[in-house]
């Protein structure tokens, strides 16, 4: 997973197909893999950390059937998660569009998911202007 940081396209393109090629013999192990890699590397940047996630996307969706419940409930929340992360990442500098992307996410009459709404925090957090918001009245008293 390492080579994810290759530059070359092709080489990126190589680590999808292999990740997805061994994630059809053995699924869990993959995720399980790429769970554990994501974590450990939580600053690896988000063109390469996209690659991994989508792999493990792929994993998902062509062996659902075959994952434990409890396993794919991991997955799909770790994965929910560090796919948050990256848009999160992308918006710092394309706030714009990542706004765009994500409020397409609300439909009327429809709650919203738990990590649109912990993305737009996110948003908020990293993009905020440190000085603002002035303080909350009796703050200090508190």
């Amino acid at each position: 997973m390492d080579a994810t940081t290759d530059k070359a396209p092709q080489v990126q393109e190589q680590i999808y197909a292999a990740l997805c090629y061994v994630g059809e013999a053995e699924p869990e192990e993959v995720l399980r893999c790429c769970d554990e890699y994501l974590r450990q590397h939580d600053k690896l940047a988000y063109p390469h950390r996209v690659i991994i996630l989508k792999a493990m996307e792929t994993v998902v969706r062509n062996n659902i059937a075959l994952l434990d419940k409890s396993t794919a409930k991991e997955v799909i929340r770790d994965w929910q998660e560090a796919a948050s992360s990256v848009l999160v990442a992308v918006g710092q500098r394309f706030i714009n569009k990542v706004m765009e992307e994500v409020l397409t996410k609300f439909q009327p009459g429809i709650l919203p998911h738990y990590f649109v709404l912990q993305t737009f925090a996110n948003l908020s957090v990293s993009n905020g202007e440190a000085g603002t918001c002035p303080p909350r009245a009796g703050a200090a008293l508190g």
